[in-house]
């Protein structure tokens, strides 16, 4: 679908940015880049569509040379969704949505049928937003609205930089999800752009991890977790000696033993005020001498807040638990098919003593490293 070939990128005549990049992105995968800052990913990224000329090589899609494309038909047909969201003020969200399409002169009838289905499919009903204005709209709001004006002409490639960075963990994980259920719907080519290793995990089929302009690896995130094939690749995603040998790490060595607990006779309202202070998108539910009950998300208190009169009727089973006696390599093997990417740590009575996360694996793995090397 995209294909870079010997791709570099200057500004001026020293700094190279990307530098000979090979890298071949499927058609109907999502694509995630990351790296730390001045990596090159962002300007990898804003290649594709030619926001960024690149200096040598040659970036086609589906065969075509980009440079041999007008370069406002091109970004006509990428969606383009960006942290700051970027809608136009004075448009309302309908005319925000509507805007490429009619660039793209499709008839009205059309446009305003695409205009509802897309409103619909962000979770935004047409007849309470379609007339506001973005200043009318919360964060999570406007960037939905951005979600959907990048799929509104229908475009077979999106591009996304950090789109959901400027969130609050429950609206980010909210739209993280929809993401992953738009995706699973339209089976569109995305390359979506992220510094938080959570987040690629969560939501890349695979993952480039880039340093200093080049390509480290490019993998699935599960053979990225289990067989780093650099260095740097190892540091970054936190991994160290304890992969080769994790069972004889105990399990209460890498949870966090604060869990963010509720009971299931909570409102939805309460629960979500908890998320917002514990800074968490994913509540353990137990009884009242804390046996695990369930897990809640944040995506599932919201849109049940209005017709639920408790987290008990919402609540999903837990499928995947840890025991006190388990080991690292455990929890390794689990977190991947773990629900939210959570799993809670039970002792002999199934009382919650702790939860594992990818990111308390990653934290963990980080400082196991750090301290190896003496930092």
């Amino acid at each position: 679908m995209i294909k870079f070939e010997n791709v570099s990128k200057k500004f001026g005549d020293d700094m190279e940015v990307v530098k000979s990049l090979n890298l071949e992105i499927n058609k109907g995968e999502l694509l995630v880049l990351i790296g730390p800052s001045g990596c090159g990913k962002t300007t990898t990224m804003k290649m594709i569509n030619r926001l960024v000329p690149h200096s040598k090589g040659r970036i086609t899609i589906d065969g075509k040379d980009i440079n041999m494309l007008d370069p406002v038909t091109l970004r006509r047909d990428i969606g383009y969704v960006i942290q700051q969201i970027g809608l136009f003020p004075h448009y309302t969200i309908e005319e925000n949505i509507a805007l490429i399409p009619k660039l793209k002169k499709w008839k009205e009838p059309e446009i305003k049928e695409r205009v509802n289905q897309l409103m619909k499919m962000v979770g935004l009903e047409p007849d309470m937003f379609a007339k506001r204005y973005p200043r009318e709209l919360s964060g999570g709001q406007q960037q939905r609205v951005g979600v959907a004006r990048a799929l509104a002409a229908n475009p077979d490639i999106i591009l996304m930089d950090e789109p959901f960075g400027a969130l609050d963990p429950i609206t980010r994980e909210q739209l993280q999800d929809e993401l992953l259920r738009i995706q699973a719907e339209m089976h569109k080519t995305i390359v979506f752009v992220t510094h938080d290793m959570d987040e690629a995990l969560k939501l890349g089929d695979r993952i480039a991890i880039m340093k200093e302009g080049e390509l480290l690896q490019l993998d699935t995130p599960d053979q990225l977790l289990s067989n780093p094939s650099h260095g740097f690749v190892e540091e970054f995603i936190g991994k160290n000696r304890i992969y080769q040998n994790p069972d004889y790490i105990p399990v209460t060595d890498i949870m966090r033993d604060n869990p963010a607990l509720t009971l299931s006779s909570k409102t939805p309202t309460v629960a979500i005020n908890f998320m917002r202070q514990r800074k968490t998108d994913t509540l353990i539910v137990t009884d009242k001498s804390g046996k695990l009950l369930g897990v809640v998300s944040g995506h599932d208190l919201q849109s049940n807040k209005e017709r639920t009169h408790s987290i008990e009727e919402i609540m999903q089973p837990v499928k995947i638990v840890l025991r006190k006696t388990d080991t690292a390599k455990d929890a390794l093997k689990m977190i991947m098919k773990a629900s939210y990417g959570i799993i809670p740590v039970v002792d002999d009575t199934q009382k919650v003593i702790g939860v594992v996360t990818r990111g308390s694996l990653l934290s963990f793995f980080a400082n196991q490293w750090s301290e190896e090397r003496g930092n």
